[in-house]
């Protein structure tokens, strides 16, 4: 997987991890779930978009990517809020993910400065 080598893929599964291993006791069900499945999905679409052949496509899935990142950041917010998560956690995971938003517009500028000139139809 071309993903492995990135390292906003890296730190965003790492996340990840963390966040299924902290939040997996928790007794609020659909809490856990829906922070889970963004912090999940934030390294899934990032190894989805960069199998696509096409560098529109992958920029697409970044963009995928960073929704899924602020969906993340406002459950934390929230579950911080509601005392499902301490705040010395939450603001090393809001810091963490912010981070990650830098790094995907990054890696998008760069995507974005490999596509073609609008009038070049060749590629």
């Amino acid at each position: 997987m071309k993903c492995q080598t990135l390292d906003v893929w890296k730190i965003s599964s790492r996340l990840s991890a963390e966040v299924y291993k902290t939040i997996s006791p928790a007794k609020d069900f659909g809490f856990r779930d829906q922070i889970c499945r963004s912090g999940l999905s934030i390294p899934s679409n990032i190894a989805e978009g960069m199998e696509k052949e096409s560098i529109r496509e992958r920029i697409k899935f970044l963009d995928i990517a960073k929704g899924s990142t602020a969906e993340f950041i406002t459950q934390v917010y929230i579950g911080r809020d509601i005392d499902f998560i301490s705040r010395e956690i939450s603001n090393n995971w809001i810091q963490t993910a912010e981070h990650i938003l830098c790094m995907l517009n990054k890696l998008q500028q760069t995507l974005k400065s490999q596509l073609p000139p609008k009038n070049d139809q060749s590629r």
